[in-house]
């Protein structure tokens, strides 16, 4: 059985039902579902989960705000967040990755992707508190205006602050490491999200759009290889 203590923030009752039970045949039964935004957000800053799944179109406080408030807050900050969306959501898909969200589903969502995209999120998570204690070793990856640090995980762009949620900045280290190579959209998903996620949707083409608009002009610098996947343009 897994201990991860997961929350759902859903107003729809057969959907919460519905992956309640999706969880509860993978093993998770820590499991704690409410209907609505300020439910919600009490009961994140009551129970501090290991994981949330927000629905985006909630009654009073909408998902996107909830995000909002809890990447604000440096007590709720860190808990991972997996966005349900419906279709033709894209925007606020956009909005929800650019405001802190890790990762999304559309409904209606298959329940092996459900459960691949919690389980890596669960696991970067594990990871992520296992890491020593001691500062990392310094590296800083460098491309024409582009400076990453990689320990610091920051980015300058002609010398400024650039800010970039956890996926972007994986993404393009990826990419500026190896300019020049082309990845496909698969290759650039098990990079930064791990081996069980399922890289079929848009999900990467939607993370690249923002990536490219977050870097102005310099974003002409990913190049998107048709039918092929994208590369960073090489010097």
């Amino acid at each position: 059985m897994n201990p991860e203590k997961i929350l759902v923030i859903e107003d729809d009752p057969a959907i919460r039902e519905l992956v309640g039970m999706i969880l509860k045949a993978n093993g998770f039964t820590n499991i704690t579902a409410v209907s609505g935004g300020e439910l919600g957000l009490a009961k994140v800053r009551e129970e501090k989960p290991d994981l949330l799944l927000l629905d985006l179109m909630l009654p009073g406080i909408g998902g996107l705000d909830v995000c909002r408030q809890l990447k604000a807050s440096p007590e709720t900050a860190s808990i991972p967040i997996i966005m349900m969306t419906a279709l033709g959501e894209e925007s606020d898909i956009v909005l929800g990755l650019e405001l802190g969200a890790a990762d999304y589903v559309v409904k209606p969502f298959n329940n092996r992707t459900l459960v691949a995209r919690i389980r890596a999120q669960l696991r970067r998570t594990a990871e992520l508190k296992h890491v020593p204690v001691e500062k990392p070793v310094s590296e800083t990856v460098r491309w024409g205006n582009l400076e990453l640090n990689v320990a610091e995980r920051s980015v300058k762009l002609d010398g400024q602050p650039l800010s970039l949620t956890f996926t972007e900045f994986e993404i393009l280290l990826t990419l500026v490491r190896q300019p020049g190579r082309v990845f496909t959209r698969s290759q650039l998903a098990l990079e930064v999200r791990g081996e069980d996620c399922f890289p079929q949707d848009r999900g990467m083409d939607v993370q690249i759009a923002n990536l490219r608009r977050k870097l102005g002009a310099s974003g002409t610098n990913i190049e998107t290889v048709r039918g092929v996947g994208y590369r960073f343009k090489a010097e």
